[in-house]
């Protein structure tokens, strides 16, 4: 049994690993979902959020008496928002209605304060991202303000550097592949630079929106997976990370969501869904026996509305 936790931020992390059975590959490969829904608000952006917060104490850049704030599709507003409630923070969210009611209704339950920018018919489009963006630069100019910036802020790679150690502890070290998708790029960039320094080969896959692959060179459009595919190249983004980039659409990933609920009793988002059918397309491409590594984002809760 687990020590008793001074607060529910001690539960962050030391997620399980989880094998696919009955959507394994035909080629006797296995992919293995780390579940971040374990993580207290259902998503593995808590990890990233309780880093960047952290930090800022530490820098002195985030005071107490100050607010905190963001723009975001909701994974990571959620999470700030708990860290925020346990710290004693207040939270200026800017957000937009093409993202899942259930998200922006979590965050104001935890005390955050949202701005909903007006999306085109629902989509996520580069114009939303930029328009949420300078409605957060704005917010951000008033005194007492920290910004964590979610596209520029290097304090989260850290975060992820951990869960790169968990997977690899996990496996014992038996990892051929892993699996993910992009939204900031923290999570595929921290995760893969330090799976990159273990011993041995590790193929490195970025998944993106088909409607919008502009990391592999494709035009800007809008697409319905949340939380990636911010239509255009990401601050963060390194190309020479990525040993493939696969392209999954909407319909896929959405799809694959129905398929790990009814198949496998995994309930998760979009994003999760993509990560999947990139890594049973890859699975396909490896030796036999491969092990890939793939993440269960959050959890489909967040998306009742949606799918």
């Amino acid at each position: 049994m687990s020590p008793i936790h001074p607060n529910i931020l001690d539960a962050i992390g030391r997620t399980p690993l989880v094998a696919l059975h009955r959507l394994a590959p035909s080629n006797g490969s296995r992919i293995l979902l780390k579940v971040e829904a374990g993580n207290p608000t259902g998503s593995m952006k808590d990890r990233m959020a309780l880093a960047m917060i952290e930090a800022a104490e530490a820098s002195g850049r985030l005071q107490p008496g100050g607010f905190v704030v963001e723009y975001t599709g909701g994974s990571t507003g959620v999470s700030l928002a708990l860290i925020c409630a346990v710290k004693g923070y207040p939270l200026r969210i800017v957000t937009s209605d093409a993202f899942a009611r259930e998200k922006l209704d979590h965050m104001r339950i935890l005390g955050a304060e949202l701005q909903v920018v007006r999306s085109e018919g629902g989509g996520m489009t580069e114009r939303l991202t930029r328009e949420m963006v300078e409605a957060a630069g704005r917010i951000a100019e008033q005194p007492g303000s920290f910004w964590t910036d979610q596209l520029n802020n290097t304090d989260q790679l850290a975060a992820y550097e951990t869960l790169a150690t968990e997977i690899w502890e996990q496996t014992g070290g038996a990892v051929d592949a892993f699996v993910q998708s992009v939204g900031t790029a923290a999570s595929f960039r921290g995760t893969a630079e330090a799976l990159r320094r273990r011993d041995g080969p590790i193929r490195l896959v970025a998944v993106e929106p088909a409607e919008s692959p502009v990391l592999s060179g494709g035009n800007p459009g809008a697409h319905r997976i949340d939380g990636i595919g911010a239509g255009f190249v990401v601050p963060l983004w390194r190309k020479d990370l990525a040993d493939d980039i696969e392209r999954v659409s909407t319909e896929e990933a959405t799809a694959m969501c129905g398929r790990l609920a009814r198949e496998e009793g995994l309930f998760a988002g979009t994003s999760t869904g993509a990560n999947v059918v990139a890594a049973l397309r890859l699975a396909e491409r490896l030796e036999p026996g491969a092990t890939l590594v793939t993440v269960m984002c959050d959890t489909g809760i967040k998306y009742l509305s949606k799918l």
